[in-house]
C-alpha cells in the first residue's frame, strides 16, 4: 500500500509541479524526507520571501507554484505576500506543516490551532484533512481549486505524522484527474456586447491584468485598432495588458474615483476587460462615471463582477470572449488616437539621478523582451511613460500594494522565465522588507538585475502625506542604508551608480552576467 508521502509526490509530478518554495521547520521535515531528485527546492530565509518568489514564479509561468510554510508562525510571516497573491489571482498551492495529530488538541508547541481559519480571507479554499488518507485528495482539490478561474492561492494544513501513513487503495485515482474550464459566451451575449460597441460614438477601452495573464494582448490590440479606441490600463495595474508604445495607449488610470471619472470624460461607453471596476486607493470621492457614460465589464471573476458599483458585466474566459467578439465588430471610420507626446527631459543632481533618467537609460539598454518587476510605488507613472513594454508578460507589480513583493518576485519570475532577462526596479523602502531574498539570488545564481532606487524616504507615503495634508508625521524617512554592502554580505555582486555613465556601465555588465547583480542608484524624490 503506498504512503501518503509517495502518492503526494506522484500527484505533484503528474501536475508538473516539481519546484517547491519553502523555509522548513520541524513539522515540515517528514514531507521533505527522501526529496526526489527530479524536484527542486528553493529556500528562502523568510516566509514572506518564500511566498513572494512563488508568486512571481506562478504569475510568470502560468502554472501553480507549490509553497511549503512552517505552521502558524510561518503562515503569519507569509501573509503580507499572500495579500498580493490574492489580488493577482496567483495560483499558489500553500501547505503548512501541522503538529502531530495527537498533539494538536493540547496546543503543544507548533500546533496550528484552527489552522484553516488562519489564512482567510486571502485564500480561495482552506482545509485540514480529517484523516491521513484524505491528504492526497485534499492536495488534488487544492491544485485544481488554485488553477480554476478565478485563479488564486489555496491552503492545506497537514499534520506531520500523516506522511508515513498508508494512503488507501483508491488514493491513486486522484493522480489521474484533469479538470478543464470552458468559458465561451453564448451567441446572444456576444451580439449584445458587439451592438453596444458598434453603436458607441466615443468608446474607450480599459484593460487589466487578466488580459495579459490569458495572453489576450494581441486580441486587445486588434479590438482597439478596429474601433480606433483610446486604451487605458486599469488603476494599480499588476501586469501590462497593452503595448505602451502603441498610438492608442493613454496611460494608467489613477486609483481614485474622481480621477478616473475625469480621465473618462466625454466617452459614452467604457469597456473594462480583465480588471476590477475599479481598484481605488486615494480617497477622492466623486461620480463613479462621467455624465452620459455607460460601462460594460468583461471578467473571469464572478466576485469582481458582483461587487462593482456600476455597469453591466459578462463573466467568462477573457481570451475566449475577445476572440469570439472580434468577428462581430465593424471597423470604425473614426481617426486613430494621436500617440502620446514624448515626456519632457529631467535634470539630475550631483550624485543623484532623476528617476526619469534612470528609466530612459534602462529603456535604451534592456533587451526588447525584458521582464520588469516593479515595486517603486512613487514612480509608477514615470516608469510607464519612459520604459517600453511590447511583449506579453513584460511587467509585474504588487496587486495589493503590500511592500516586499519586488525583490522576491523578481527571482521567482527569473526562475520561471530563464530565457528572458528580468529587471527588478525596487524602491529602498520596499527592498528592506525582503532583503534576505538576496541570499536566495546568490545561492541559486538567479541572473536577475536588481535596481534599487534609493531616495532615503517612503516616496509614495510622502505623496499621500501631501494629499491628506499631514505634514508632521514621523517615520517617513529611511536614511543610512548601504544596499551594496548588504548585497555583498549575502553573496550578490553590487555596483553604486550615482551618474548616468555609471548606471549605463552597470546595466551593460549586469545584462552580460550569468548571476545576479544589484545596482544601487541614489535618486531624487518624486
Amino acid at each position: 500500500m503506498p504512503s501518503v508521502h509517495a502518492v503526494t509526490y506522484s500527484l505533484l509530478r503528474r501536475q508538473g509541479i516539481t519546484t517547491v518554495f519553502g523555509n522548513p521547520g520541524s513539522n515540515e521535515l517528514p514531507f521533505l524526507k527522501g526529496f526526489p531528485e527530479d524536484f527542486r527546492y528553493v529556500l528562502g530565509l523568510h516566509e514572506g520571501v518564500v511566498a513572494g518568489m512563488a508568486d512571481g514564479y506562478a504569475l510568470a509561468s502560468g502554472r501553480p507554484a507549490f509553497v511549503n510554510l512552517h505552521a502558524a508562525a510561518g503562515t503569519g510571516n507569509a501573509m503580507g505576500a499572500l495579500t498580493n497573491a490574492w489580488y493577482s489571482h496567483s495560483p499558489l498551492v500553500i501547505t503548512a506543516g501541522q503538529q502531530a495529530r495527537s498533539m494538536i488538541g493540547v496546543e503543544s508547541m507548533l500546533a496550528n490551532v484552527e489552522a484553516p481559519q488562519l489564512p482567510k480571507p486571502l485564500v480561495k479554499w482552506s482545509y485540514e484533512p480529517a484523516c491521513p488518507e484524505d491528504v492526497p485528495r485534499a492536495l488534488s482539490q487544492a491544485i485544481h481549486s488554485a488553477t480554476l478561474p478565478p485563479r488564486g492561492p489555496v491552503y492545506v494544513s497537514i499534520p506531520h505524522d500523516d506522511w508515513d501513513r498508508e494512503a488507501g487503495e483508491d488514493a491513486a485515482l486522484v493522480i489521474e484527474r484533469e479538470i478543464d474550464h470552458a468559458g465561451v459566451p453564448s451567441p446572444a451575449q456576444l451580439e449584445r456586447l458587439a451592438q453596444r460597441l458598434n453603436a458607441a460614438d466615443n468608446p474607450v477601452l480599459v484593460l487589466g491584468p487578466e488580459v495579459d495573464a490569458h495572453q489576450a494582448n494581441g486580441l486587445a490590440v486588434e479590438l482597439a485598432e478596429r474601433l480606433s479606441m483610446p486604451v487605458w490600463v486599469a488603476p494599480s495595474a499588476s501586469r501590462c495588458p497593452f503595448p505602451n508604445r502603441h498610438p492608442c495607449f493613454r496611460g494608467v488610470l489613477p486609483a481614485a474615483i474622481a480621477g478616473i471619472a475625469a480621465q473618462l470624460e466625454g466617452h459614452d461607453l467604457v469597456v473594462v476587460v480583465g480588471a476590477p471596476v475599479f481598484r481605488y486607493h486615494k480617497y477622492a470621492p466623486g461620480r463613479y462615471l462621467p455624465e452620459g457614460a455607460r460601462l460594460v465589464h468583461v471578467t473571469g471573476d464572478a466576485n469582481e463582477a458582483a461587487r462593482a458599483p456600476m455597469g453591466d458585466a459578462l463573466v467568462g474566459d477573457v481570451h475566449a470572449i475577445l476572440k469570439a467578439l472580434l468577428p462581430h465588430i465593424a471597423p470604425s471610420e473614426r481617426a486613430m488616437p494621436e500617440p502620446l507626446p514624448k515626456p519632457a527631459a529631467a535634470e539630475d543632481a550631483e550624485g543623484r539621478l532623476a528617476p526619469a533618467n534612470v528609466f530612459d537609460t534602462l529603456d535604451a539598454l534592456a533587451p526588447e523582451d525584458a521582464i520588469y518587476v516593479k515595486e517603486s510605488t512613487s514612480t509608477v507613472e514615470i516608469f510607464w511613460e519612459r520604459v517600453g513594454m511590447r511583449e506579453p508578460g513584460s511587467y509585474f507589480f504588487p496587486a495589493a500594494g503590500g511592500l516586499g513583493f519586488g525583490l522576491s518576485a523578481a527571482l521567482g519570475v527569473q526562475l520561471a522565465q530563464p530565457q528572458r532577462q528580468v529587471v527588478g526596479v525596487i524602491g529602498d523602502g520596499s527592498a528592506s522588507y525582503a532583503i534576505t531574498a538576496l541570499w536566495s539570488a546568490a545561492q541559486y545564481r538567479i541572473p536577475a538585475v536588481l535596481i534599487i532606487l534609493r531616495n532615503d524616504t517612503y516616496g509614495a507615503l510622502r505623496g499621500f502625506a501631501r494629499h491628506m495634508a499631514v505634514d508632521d508625521a514621523p517615520g517617513l524617512d529611511v536614511p543610512g542604508i548601504d544596499f551594496c554592502a548588504l548585497a555583498r554580505g549575502y553573496g550578490v555582486e553590487a555596483r553604486l551608480a550615482d551618474s548616468r555613465e555609471a548606471l549605463k556601465a552597470a546595466l551593460q555588465e549586469g545584462f552580460a552576467m550569468d548571476r545576479p547583480l544589484l545596482i544601487e542608484v541614489p535618486t531624487l524624490p518624486t
